[in-house]
């Protein structure tokens, strides 16, 4: 699950460029906080770029650390990359997490 955080971050850069842009924090709570198992692929599409890399920074801590990995794999995470835009982009109503777990599982399908 390292390669979750390549995935996150480049869906995160490729889809904020398409769209008008947000500050981040608009997504927050009154105390600052964002729960980023709630944010939708469109609402991270419409943040800016400093911000969406931050939250793929972010994502990418979450996924490795709960995988307890510690390497990458270039070839297959920039493949994943790919996948997680294609299914945001036609599932703008649907979690990052979504997303990134969609993208995951049909990876682990098809070895």
């Amino acid at each position: 699950m390292s390669r979750s955080f390549i995935v996150a971050a480049a869906f995160i850069g490729s889809v904020t460029a398409s769209q008008a842009q947000v500050e981040l924090s608009k997504y927050a709570d009154a105390n600052g906080f964002i729960d980023v198992q709630q944010l939708t692929c469109a609402q991270l599409a419409g943040t800016f770029q400093e911000d969406a890399n931050f939250l793929g920074a972010w994502y990418s801590g979450w996924y490795n650390g709960l995988a307890k990995k510690h390497a990458i794999n270039l070839p297959r995470a920039k493949e994943d990359l790919h996948e997680v835009i294609v299914y945001c982009k036609a599932n703008g109503d649907k979690k990052i997490i979504q997303a990134i777990d969609v993208v995951l599982k049909e990876e682990k399908q098809n070895k």
